[in-house]
């Protein structure tokens, strides 16, 4: 299906071809749209439900805790529990930060073999919605770690230790160094209230589904699926598995028609916008569309793309994203408490690029990946963890396809720069005007290691061949 950019999609045009268009404002929620011609709900047996449990830590130096205070080591032994297949940790306050590390250990199923232990990254509060938007004082918003994947797992192990830290100390993050005395005795700094282990199951795959020139097969459509496909309606089929790639003259054709026909565009400059990328829709990967909250939101352009890691490690074969993508966005939504999956797309280590947080992939959806610089931006996951590994050529390609289309549309020049107003966060004060990159890693708007330095290194190839491909 070629009519890709109606007005009615809400895209601001690419600069060349900019024309007044009616968008949401800033942070403004769209209502879900109504569902014409939906089939019948699907039946219980055909759903990708999945499961979280939800246990609480415990005193691992209980003994000592009594004697000096709170505990600074919690956790499970070992145990058998329900099958899983992603791990996190969450506690009660969201601006609680966990000072310390979080290890975990996980027997595999139908194995009987215990892995070793494994890392979890701690400092996770800076992927989340901005300071004063709805999402973070909605009162469900929990404080988390970024999420592991285990596999197929029927048994864990889980260790949380504070750090020792000496006073006055500065932690990451915590702005402006501070001098320390070096004689100083260590600090025993406690960990978070309310600390819980949450062992995600992503559920079965979903069933086939049809190509778009076939129509889309499978379960039918609920009200809340369908609602969730019809915002990429104007690009595919409702129900639709896969938004299929475009080549570069059809994209610049059907952005040209949809903003005054042959004769207007005539009068003006070609966009520069690079060929639309395959893109499997959230049908595709199994989103359960009944988790996340019915209304969509969105702000008002797309100016600049900042780029994650997920964290969750690389141990997944491209055959599972599907499961990573549903575990994670079940643990965004049920166990840390945002509205959605929290980056408007996700690309796995084959190049494979995923439609994330509901509302449209064309279209400038809110989402909560960038603390403090979620307005006028998107978010970009690719799912791994790159401090210490290479991440894929494929992912880093899939990065520029991707840009060069999504920044296109809003005439945005990969290898530019623009300006962001902070809605507050570690770095930048709120209502500080920043000039970021248009491609920027997650670190240029917070202090954090995201997109890890792997990644980080290769934006510049990221931002060279995305501009190639809109043809500047």
């Amino acid at each position: 299906m070629r009519g890709f950019l109606a007005s009615s999609i809400g895209i601001t045009c690419a600069a060349a071809l900019a024309l007044p268009l009616t968008l949401p404002s800033s942070g403004a929620r769209a209502a879900t749209p109504a569902a014409a011609s939906v089939p019948a709900a699907e039946s219980a047996s055909g759903a990708v439900p999945g499961s979280t449990q939800s246990l609480r830590l415990t005193p691992l130096d209980s003994g000592r805790a009594l004697r000096a205070g709170p505990s600074r080591e919690q956790g499970l032994l070992r145990r058998e529990v329900r099958p899983f297949s992603l791990v996190g940790v969450i506690w009660d306050d969201p601006d609680a930060e966990l000072h310390g590390s979080v290890q975990v250990r996980t027997r595999g199923s139908g194995t009987g073999t215990w892995s070793s232990w494994q890392d979890l990254e701690t400092h996770n509060h800076e992927h989340a919605a901005d300071p004063d938007a709805a999402e973070r004082t909605s009162g469900k918003v929990r404080g988390s770690t970024a999420p592991l994947w285990v596999g197929d797992s029927d048994g864990v192990e889980i260790r949380v230790r504070a750090e020792a830290e000496r006073p006055g100390s500065d932690r990451p993050g915590s702005g402006e160094p501070q001098h320390r005395a070096a004689a100083a005795p260590p600090l025993e700094s406690p960990l978070p209230k309310g600390l819980r282990l949450e062992l995600v199951d992503p559920g079965a795959e979903p069933p086939p589904q049809g190509s778009p020139a076939d129509g889309p097969r499978g379960t039918p459509l609920t009200a809340d699926t369908a609602a969730a496909s019809a915002v990429n309606a104007d690009l595919v089929p409702l129900g639709a598995a896969v938004i299929p790639a475009l080549g570069k003259k059809e994209t610049e054709s059907d952005l040209i028609a949809a903003h005054g026909g042959a004769e207007e565009a005539g009068k003006k400059a070609r966009p520069y916008v690079g060929p639309r990328p395959r893109i499997i829709t959230r049908r595709g990967w199994g989103a359960n569309e009944k988790l996340r909250e019915r209304d969509f939101a969105y702000t008002k352009s797309v100016k600049a793309a900042f780029v994650h890691h997920s964290a969750s490690g690389n141990n997944y074969r491209c055959s599972q994203a599907g499961s990573v993508l549903r575990s994670i966005y079940r643990y965004h939504v049920k166990s840390s408490g945002w509205r959605d999956f929290g980056y408007n797309f996700a690309v796995d280590k084959c190049g494979n690029i995923y439609e994330g947080r509901a509302g449209g992939v064309a279209k400038p959806v809110l989402g909560a990946h960038t603390l403090g610089f979620n307005t006028n931006s998107m978010g970009i996951a690719v799912l791994g963890s790159f401090g210490s590994a290479n991440p894929p050529k494929a992912a880093v390609k899939a990065i520029a396809r991707l840009t060069a289309w999504k920044l296109g549309l809003y005439g945005a020049n990969p290898r530019g720069t623009t300006y962001l107003k902070s809605g507050g966060g570690n770095l930048y004060r709120k209502g500080t005007n920043v000039r970021l990159r248009v491609i920027s890693g997650h670190r240029d708007g917070f202090a954090t290691a995201c997109p890890g330095i792997r990644l980080y290194k290769k934006l510049g190839t990221a931002r060279s061949t995305s501009a190639r491909y809109q043809g500047r």
